[in-house]
């Protein structure tokens, strides 16, 4: 059935609707189990936080190799479903799977030759170091455990099917979960291998989820094939053409993480504890624009596919309204929340300080981001992903990271947040403008 799930036909906001739960609570699984993580080693002190929190950048650029291809598969094989070539949506996938798995292999071997030197330039203090490495060096050794499932998640999530990869990672974040605690600090049978441990128990996780996506490709989707060498080479140019820039894209966020680090580095380690754990609440707060982001490019590539435009931005602007509905509603939430959550995480008072302080600012601007992601998203579903890498890049380098720079300058910490708050805000504005002129060159009877 080429319609199966309804992403040519069925009711827009209840196909989103459908599409974005299920992403939402698999997310929910993955980060609830990170926010674990990360209580249980801020219980190992400050160091072990701040260690960790210098970790993110690099963790998540090489993480974006595959995010890269994931979406570039995505738009594909969106596009190639919507067109019914049902064949070659599966040697895409598998010729995708097999580029994904051989570079993040070669970046791995990189990062654990590289650990020392690289944390240093990041303004990691020499007695971070030895915490750092030991888990780093397991982070870099499983992480190609990960790839599979995460760009073969992609691939599943492109026929409409967004059930799947949720349970899938409800699985990881469980396996994650349970063995987080037993790893840490040693409890039963098991050896006390404190911030190590973390990073041992990810690795058993990715190899879970691997098994149950390769389970899922071959058997249910036929998403994979033998690999065809006279296609392996134009595949990998379609995927990269949109995956590249997508990848870049993705990497510019841990890039201007990293630069905010080495800004809050020169304020002390408790500001750049504060930071680590109000990321980590972040991806709570954004869970479901990353999942409506994640489902909103196989839609609107299915629709392009069909040769239904109007469809796609519809989709679209639909999104990115709800992103700014949504995220007041969140952001007052906030408001009473803030307090207890610094508390949580930080056992001492400047860190709980700052984190609080952020909570209050930061996520007044979480909406206009994410009228940034669901355009992100959009530019690279209709094949234009040097437009999605441009918008990606004046949100972080033209606007949030100088914004925080001056805020940084003038009032110091409390101001650098004021700075990434307006960032979003200029992004968010001039992204909705934008995708108005652009959505008149596609369909010029489109009505809002």
């Amino acid at each position: 059935m080429r319609d199966k799930h309804g992403l040519l036909t069925g009711s827009i906001p209840e196909v989103l609707r459908k599409m974005t739960i299920p992403m939402t609570f698999g997310m929910i699984s993955i980060l609830m189990f990170n926010l674990v993580d990360t209580f249980f080693i801020s219980l190992l002190g400050t160091q072990a936080l701040a260690a960790v929190s210098y970790t993110f950048p690099v963790t998540f650029a090489l993480n974006c190799i595959t995010m890269g291809i994931g979406v570039g598969l995505s738009s594909c094989v969106g596009r190639l479903l919507g067109q019914g070539e049902n064949r070659s949506a599966a040697r895409i996938t598998t010729h995708a799977l097999i580029l994904a798995v051989t570079l993040m292999t070669l970046a791995s071997t990189f990062g654990l030759l590289s650990i020392a030197p690289l944390f240093s330039m990041l303004g990691a203090a020499k007695e971070l170091h030895p915490l750092i490495e030991q888990y780093m060096q397991i982070w870099y050794i499983t992480i190609p455990l990960l790839v599979i499932p995460m760009a073969g998640n992609s691939a599943i999530r492109a026929t409409g099917d967004t059930k799947t990869p949720a349970k899938i990672m409800i699985v990881a974040g469980l396996i994650n979960g349970i063995l987080d605690p037993l790893l840490i600090f040693g409890l039963g049978p098991f050896p006390e291998l404190g911030i190590q441990g973390a990073a041992i128990a990810s690795g058993i996780s990715w190899f879970g989820a691997l098994c149950c996506s390769l389970y899922v490709l071959v058997k249910r989707e036929k998403l994979l094939t033998w690999p065809n060498l006279n296609f392996y080479l134009q595949d990998w140019k379609q995927v990269l053409s949109i995956g590249s820039p997508a990848a870049v894209s993705n990497a510019l966020a841990p890039i201007s993480g990293a630069v905010l680090m080495m800004m809050l580095s020169s304020h002390g380690t408790e500001a750049v504890a504060a930071y680590g754990a109000a990321q980590r609440i972040e991806a709570i707060l954004l869970l479901v624009l990353m999942a409506l982001t994640s489902v909103l490019t196989p839609f609107m590539a299915q629709n392009m596919g069909a040769k239904n435009p109007e469809r796609s931005f519809a989709g679209l602007f639909l999104s990115m309204r709800f992103a700014i509905v949504f995220q007041l509603f969140i952001f007052i939430m906030m408001v009473p929340l803030s307090t207890p959550l610094s508390a949580l995480f930080s056992q001492e008072e400047t860190v709980r300080d700052l984190l609080w302080h952020y909570l209050l600012v930061v996520p007044f601007s979480y909406g206009f981001q994410g009228i940034v992601m669901m355009l992100v998203s959009g530019l690279n579903a209709l094949h234009l992903p040097m437009k999605a890498f441009m918008w990606s890049f004046l949100r972080l380098f033209a606007f949030t990271l100088p914004t925080a720079w001056l805020g940084s300058f003038y009032f110091g910490v409390e101001g650098l947040f004021w700075g990434v708050a307006v960032g979003n805000v200029l992004g968010g504005v001039l992204g909705y403008l934008y995708m108005i002129k652009l959505r008149a060159q596609y369909c010029p009877s489109f009505s809002s």
